[in-house]
Formats: structure tokens, C-alpha cells, sequence
């Protein structure tokens, strides 16, 4: 059993549509329950988009109360995925932290969300005395191969103070065409078929990972 915490520190990162994405990926090797801790709850209004679909990860809401749902669903699930309001200095984002096994970290290629992530190493690092185990890794997000700002940002991240996947996640317009209609990448045929690819990269790199 695994609990992954999905963490970032400004809107707009990819982090609940990788939420979304890894729960779907993650169910074909056993039950899973994405917690969603954002206040905006913008992974509980997905799922009630198609409410009854057997397909589709479950998702409860719990803002507050993190911990107690946590402690609860991990009974029943091979893994937990906590979709992190997008703030560092949220206590939900701290109560994942300290209880996840693994931190994913999306970042797009802007100067801004690299500024952003910086706050986020210090604070895991901060917190490395109460869950020495949490394994952090930065995804690099809606990268667009061909811009300057995507081939410039590796070598930028490589400056920060956390892992970088090797997997990477390219900006394609059928992650929002599956948000609009509550579904994943993995119920979109064959359009979906490169980012379920991209997807199933990161989690072979990250539960693979001696």
C-alpha cells in the first residue's frame, strides 16, 4: 500500500489532472481512492461528472480531517493518491506530507513555477525528520518539446534541491477534453494512447525505484 501526495505551490501546474491520471493508471494494479484536500475540490466535482462509472477511481473529499480519512482508506486500498490544495503553506499540504510515502511534485515550464518549487524543497526538507521514508520527485509538466522554455527546463530543475523523473508530461488538449467530460486519458481510445504512455512511465519510475 502506497500514499502519494500530489503537491504544488500555484494554480495551474497540472497537479489534479496528474491526480486524476495516476489514480487511473495506478487502478489496474488494485484499488484506489483519490482524497481530495483542496478546498476548491475540483477532483470531487470531476468525479460527480460521471458519478457511477465503475471505470473511474473513487474520490472523497476531506479538506479537513486528512489524517483520519487517510488512516481509513489505506485499510481498503492498494494506494491513496492526495490531490494538495496549491499551496506549500496549506496544513493540508503539510498533513500529506507527513504522511505520504511518496511526493509528486508537477511543475510547468515557466520561471514562476520554478521560483514556486524551491519554497516546496525547503519545506520537505523541513519535514524530513518526521517521515525520513517520503521519496520526492518533481514531474515536469505540460512541457511543449519545441519552445525554448521546454528545452531550457531541465537544466534549470537541476538546480533545485529535489529529483527530477525522467517521465515527462507533454501539453495535450485531451487531458482537458477528459477533465470537461469526467473521464482519464485511460478511457479516451486511441487519441488518449501517448499520454497514457507518458502516465504509465512515471509510475513505472516511481514504484520500480529501488
Amino acid at each position: 500500500m502506497s500514499i502519494i501526495a500530489v503537491v504544488g505551490n500555484k494554480g495551474g501546474t497540472g497537479k489534479t489532472t496528474l491526480s486524476l491520471n495516476l489514480a487511473a493508471g495506478l487502478a489496474r494494479q488494485g484499488p484506489v481512492v483519490i482524497i481530495d484536500a483542496d478546498p476548491q475540490q475540483s477532483a470531487y466535482q470531476w468525479r460527480l461528472v460521471r458519478d457511477e462509472d465503475p471505470e473511474l477511481p473513487a474520490v472523497v473529499a476531506a479538506a479537513v480531517g486528512l489524517e483520519t480519512s487517510v488512516d481509513a482508506l489505506r485499510q481498503t486500498h492498494a494506494h491513496v493518491v492526495i490531490d494538495c490544495p496549491p499551496s506549500i503553506k496549506a496544513p493540508q499540504t503539510e498533513r500529506a506530507l507527513r504522511q505520504a510515502d511518496y511526493a509528486l511534485i508537477p511543475v510547468q515550464p515557466s520561471p514562476m513555477d520554478l521560483w514556486a518549487t524551491t519554497h516546496i524543497a525547503r519545506v520537505i526538507e523541513r519535514l524530513r525528520p518526521e517521515n525520513p521514508a517520503l521519496r520526492a520527485l518533481i514531474v515536469m509538466s505540460q512541457i511543449e518539446p519545441r519552445t525554448t522554455l521546454g528545452r531550457l527546463m531541465p537544466e534549470a530543475l537541476a538546480e533545485l534541491d529535489l529529483p527530477v523523473a525522467s517521465a515527462r508530461l507533454q501539453r495535450r488538449s485531451v487531458h482537458r477534453l477528459c477533465v470537461l467530460e469526467g473521464r482519464t486519458v485511460f478511457q479516451a481510445g486511441r487519441r488518449g494512447e501517448a499520454a497514457v504512455a507518458e502516465i504509465d512511465a512515471l509510475i513505472a519510475e516511481v514504484f520500480n525505484h529501488a
